[in-house]
């Protein structure tokens, strides 16, 4: 993972203005947390966009909040006399830019619902009407020293009573003549102020008093005026919570000394306002490990979804690790649209935009020099994911593409447009058999690698100085070196073909492991990481997934698969995504791209977006005049071979046989525009389909597999006389 880098063809700023409406969290500034207690007042009552820990959270928060511990802003304890918002002419025109859009949305917003505003009014200025004439006639009758009269009387003193008696009536009294006054006021001065006020001071009046009785008469959980926007609240978690929680969790002891929980930093919410984070250290003894297998427990302890805990390693100690708790969960959020629908050229030499992870960070992955695995199970997002990268991909014009699709899904097809070889599902189509196709490209590209080794490692330093593709040779015509990028979805399918699935396989172990040093990059979905067939092939699968650099595992069953598809090891180190929810779509853990393990959402390209990008990268091939094999319209198809006339043919007169080797290399030697890559396991499945059988030959002295001459003699008049 790397972050996006801005360059003369993708521009990411402006893919965020044209997709995007977001505004950034506030500033923090980290400052010790006993020197601001000290510092510090009381405590105030939580600010606007905070809640006490105890009050429930809203369904959604928005960016925003502020420290645990307010900080100054200066080391002398000094804040700034003009907020940072309002110092500045850029930042005056932005604040009051955003002042006067909330304040016009505010009121578009009430004046749609005015009408219904004043019919709830004046329906609960009727029933505040009787409540506050029944709270004046309990207030004139003392209702409330009812109860002290008949403790008195139970208790049989009547001297009480009567003192509590006397007390009631002057009281009454007193009370009934203000009553009345404000009866006379009300009866005369309605009809006076009717007949003399102005009309805007009667309607002021009239508002005035039907507001009141509204608000006297609703109930105090049903607010007639509904507000426009709502301020995010947020967990406030603080010291205290922090230790009930780990020590709960059973990561320490408060009372035992060196078994304490104690702090790293300060407190505090992070920068992107979106939750609070704060560096634990353990006691010594407990690892990071230990933390990772109680964040459930951690979670509970501070009374939060557990989708909501990140626990991060940390470089300097195995006991330290950085605990960052969300507002809400940062995964059930989508990424939102990708920045590609811009349809602007793209540079392969650049990292591919990806996604956002947990933080609201970009994600961008590295598609030069690395091979990608993509693992999940069935409808988790796995080829969007894939497909994401290949429009990158596509975008740049420079990029040779071959697109193999083994489940045959409506979701690569369209990228017929552009890619040099394609290959859709396994039934036979006009373009020809899909497995033929991917072997034929296969060893096309494996040609191509080899051919690239030799010609890079014999141009002069000044032009290629590390013996490495670069991006100004893969641009250059003259040198026909362009980079490469080969998808594969499902390409489990690939090694479950019967005889032909040994040389697909044998060629895909190669690539995976020669070809991205060479510019030939690899991205490779699968829903069964654990392997299918068995035998040869299915190590060669084992091979295959192993020796990809770059892994991300959307939702997987079980932590075992999760393993296999992210590589060994990261479990313990926290990492499984059979613990991502099924709703979430579109999210995985992105483990190998840098040294930071993210969970990225992707963005979104459905189908309409594909093809629109897709147009677009046509074009853009046709302007720079590469477009090329199958988009191109080139008939690519395999010529037919006659495998026994063309193993007959190699097998010396006088020969009884020979070996599959023997025939393997005397194949390439002789004919290498056809079995330039061909194996002795290859040849030997293509042989015996025909009911050759492999047997013993010798040959100087050493007895090996092979073919006898008269077997494939006795298949060709066979096939003669079918």
């Amino acid at each position: 993972m790397t972050s996006p880098r801005d360059d003369d063809r993708f521009d990411w700023h402006a893919a965020e203005r044209d997709l995007t409406d977001s505004t950034a969290g506030p500033d923090a500034e980290v400052v010790d947390l006993d020197d601001a207690r000290a510092r510090r007042a009381p405590r105030p009552r939580p600010p606007a966009g905070g809640t006490h820990f105890d009050m429930p959270l809203d369904e959604t928060a928005q960016t925003g909040g502020m420290l645990v511990d307010p900080p100054p802003a200066a080391p002398n304890g000094r804040r700034s006399i003009i907020p940072s918002g309002w110092s500045g002419w850029q930042n005056i025109k932005h604040s009051a830019r955003q002042a006067a859009e909330l304040a016009a949305y505010r009121a578009g917003f009430h004046a749609v619902r005015a009408p219904w505003y004043a019919t709830q009014g004046a329906f609960w200025a009727t029933v505040g009407a009787f409540r506050l004439t029944g709270r004046q006639l309990r207030w004139w009758w003392v209702a409330e020293q009812t109860g002290l009269r008949q403790a008195a009387a139970d208790a049989n003193d009547p001297a009480m009573w009567h003192k509590l008696h006397r007390e009631v009536k002057a009281t009454r009294a007193w009370r009934g003549l203000v009553l009345t006054a404000e009866a006379v006021t009300l009866a005369v001065g309605a009809p006076i102020a009717w007949a003399t006020a102005p009309w805007w001071a009667l309607a002021a009046g009239a508002g005035t008093a039907v507001a009141y009785l509204a608000h006297v008469g609703r109930p105090d959980d049903r607010p007639i005026i509904t507000p426009a926007t709502v301020a995010g609240r947020f967990r406030r978690v603080n010291p205290d919570i922090i230790l009930r929680a780990y020590y709960a969790a059973g990561l320490g002891h408060p009372d035992k000394p060196h078994q304490r929980v104690e702090f790293g930093s300060t407190m505090a919410r992070d920068v992107s306002g979106t939750g609070s984070q704060v560096s634990i250290d353990l006691p010594y003894g407990k690892t990071f490990d230990d933390a990772v297998k109680a964040r459930g427990s951690i979670a509970s302890g501070l009374d939060v979804a557990v989708s909501q805990v990140f626990i991060t390693r940390d470089p300097s100690s195995h006991r330290r690790h950085t605990l960052w708790v969300a507002d809400r969960d940062p995964l059930a959020v989508g990424a939102g649209r990708t920045p590609l629908l811009r349809c602007k050229p793209t540079d392969i030499w650049q990292p591919a935009p990806f996604g956002l992870d947990e933080r609201g960070n970009k994600v961008a992955v590295d598609l030069m020099w690395n091979s990608i695995l993509i693992g999940a199970q069935p409808r988790q997002g796995k080829t969007f994911a894939a497909r994401s990268l290949a429009l990158y991909a596509a975008l740049d014009p420079y990029v040779k593409l071959t697109v193999l699709d083994g489940g045959g899904k409506p979701d690569w097809r369209k990228f017929s447009l552009v890619a040099d070889r394609y290959a859709f599902g396994l039934a036979m189509t006009r373009d020809g058999d899909p497995a033929e196709i991917v072997l034929e490209a296969l060893r096309e590209i494996k040609a191509d690698v080899q051919d690239r080794y030799e010609r890079l490692s014999k141009l002069p330093v000044d032009v290629c100085p590390e013996g490495k593709l670069t991006r100004e040779i893969a641009r250059d015509p003259k040198y026909g070196m362009p980079v490469r990028a080969v998808f594969l979805d499902e390409f489990q399918e690939y090694f479950d073909l019967g005889e032909i699935s040994k040389e697909i396989a044998s060629l895909l172990v190669y690539l995976v492991k020669v070809a991205p040093a060479a510019g030939v990059m690899f991205v490779d979905a699968t829903q069964r990481p654990s392997g299918v067939g068995g035998g040869q092939v299915a190590t060669q699968f084992i091979s295959f997934r192993d020796n990809h650099q770059v892994r991300f595992s959307l939702r997987t069953g079980s932590w075992n698969v999760s393993d296999l598809v992210l590589g060994a090891g990261a479990n313990s180190e926290g990492y499984d995504s059979s613990t991502l929810l099924p709703s979430y779509k579109g999210v995985g853990i992105l483990r190998g791209a840098s040294d930071a393990t993210p969970t990225v959402r992707t963005y979104l390209a459905d189908a309409d977006d594909a093809e629109k990008i897709l147009l677009a990268a046509r074009k853009l091939r046709e302007q720079a005049g590469t477009l090329t094999g199958m988009a191109a319209g080139e008939d690519i198809a395999r010529v037919s071979r006659d495998v026994l006339a063309d193993v007959r043919s190699v097998i010396e007169r006088g020969e009884t046989g020979a070996q599959w080797e023997e025939i393997a290399a005397r194949l390439a030697a002789r004919l290498p525009e056809a079995y330039a890559d061909v194996t002795a396991e290859s040849i030997s499945a293509q042989v015996r389909a025909f009911g050759v059988p492999s047997v013993d030959v010798k040959r100087s002295g050493r007895a090996l597999k092979g073919a006898k001459a008269d077997a494939i003699d006795a298949a060709i008049a066979r096939r003669k006389a079918a």
